[in-house]
Parts: structure tokens; C-alpha cells; sequence
């Protein structure tokens, strides 16, 4: 992850260098931004500045996606407040949605949040979610790392809500499968688990 600033955040899939220069690039014009415009940067605007710095060097051999996340304020020229993401490539691809997942484990992140995503989930489930997504797809995937990173975007900024070990989780989530597995295999037993 990329701390762009208080309200913006910068995933990292591809070259870790391609992302962290250009993204750290993008926090500087960010700061810019701000110094000239007195409010800070919309997240569609400031995607939109990545994905034209892209556009520049589009076939140059770039690897860079990322995912763009941040909260933007009513005012301030815009008709609305809440949470934006986009989807910004090194082919000056953009997008915006509600759920993305990049990267060379992203489809192992895919079906863990495909088969989990309600839209009436509390904080913790979404927080054990994310958590439960980013493990699979970093363990299935040789290119990825050991680290769990999880923020929560909030009105007044993002908050970084764990650092965690992926071999650990992975411990713990097959436990619980042990106990599922146990559970069918002999009916009479009640076992109870829980991955919290």
C-alpha cells in the first residue's frame, strides 16, 4: 500500500518499483494540488492524474495496476460524499467500481470475495473478508507477499487496521477447515470455531 495521504490510498500490483514511483509521484501533485486549489483532491480527479501520467509512457515497458481509494467531501465542487475507487493501469486503463482486486493472485481474491461479499456486512466481517481474500490470493500466488495490509477508508481518512502475518493466517483459517471437515466426519461431535 501507498499512503498518498490522510485520504487517499495507492495499491500496488506489477513492478513494486513502477507502483512506488509513480505513485509516489501522484502523492506529490496531490500536495500540489492542494497548495494551489486551498481543498484537497478528489479521488476521481486524482486517479485521473495517474492515469494520464500512464497514458504518456503507455508500451514502454511500464507494469504498474493499482487501485486508487479515498473519500471525497460534499462541497468543495462536488455534488456528493463518500468513498471512491478506480482502477488505474500502466495502459491508461480507468475505471471505476465498487469491488476490484489486481495482480497475479487476484482471482484466488476473486472467489474468496465472490463467495463471501453481502452488501448488510457489519465492519468486522468486511475487515475478516478483505483479510480472508488477501491470504488466499497471497499464498496461492509465488509472486505476492507474506504481509496482510488491511485499511478501512472513512469519511474522516483511512485507518490502517492490521499488519499481518500471511503463514499465520493461513494456520488458522486450515484449523478451521480441520473443524469443519471433523464436524462431517463424525456428526455426533459439536465442535465450535471461530476465526476472530
Amino acid at each position: 500500500m501507498i499512503e498518498i495521504n490522510p485520504y487517499l490510498l495507492g495499491t500496488m500490483s506489477g513492478s513494486a518499483a513502477d507502483c512506488q514511483y509513480w505513485e509516489r509521484l501522484l502523492a506529490k501533485e496531490c500536495r500540489l494540488y492542494k497548495l494551489r486549489n486551498k481543498q484537497r483532491i478528489s479521488v476521481s480527479a486524482a486517479s485521473k492524474l495517474l492515469c494520464n501520467m500512464m497514458l504518456g509512457y503507455r508500451g514502454m515497458g511500464l507494469s504498474m495496476g493499482s487501485m486508487i481509494v479515498g473519500w471525497d467531501n460534499k462541497g468543495t465542487g462536488r455534488e456528493w460524499s463518500g468513498p471512491g475507487l478506480y482502477y488505474v493501469d500502466d495502459n491508461a486503463t480507468r475505471l471505476s467500481g465498487r469491488m476490484f482486486s489486481t495482480g497475479c493472485g487476484s482471482s484466488y481474491a476473486y472467489g474468496v470475495m465472490d463467495s463471501g461479499y453481502r452488501e448488510d456486512m457489519t465492519v468486522e466481517e468486511a475487515y475478516e473478508l478483505g483479510r480472508r481474500g488477501i491470504t488466499h490470493a497471497t499464498h496461492r500466488d509465488a509472486y505476492s507477499g507474506g504481509v496482510v495490509n488491511l485499511y478501512h477508508m472513512q469519511e474522516d481518512g483511512w485507518i490502517k487496521v492490521c499488519k499481518e502475518d500471511v503463514s499465520e493466517l493461513i494456520h488458522r483459517y486450515r484449523k478451521g477447515h480441520v473443524l469443519i471437515i471433523d464436524q462431517f466426519l463424525h456428526p455426533h461431535r459439536h465442535t465450535v470455531f471461530s476465526l476472530n
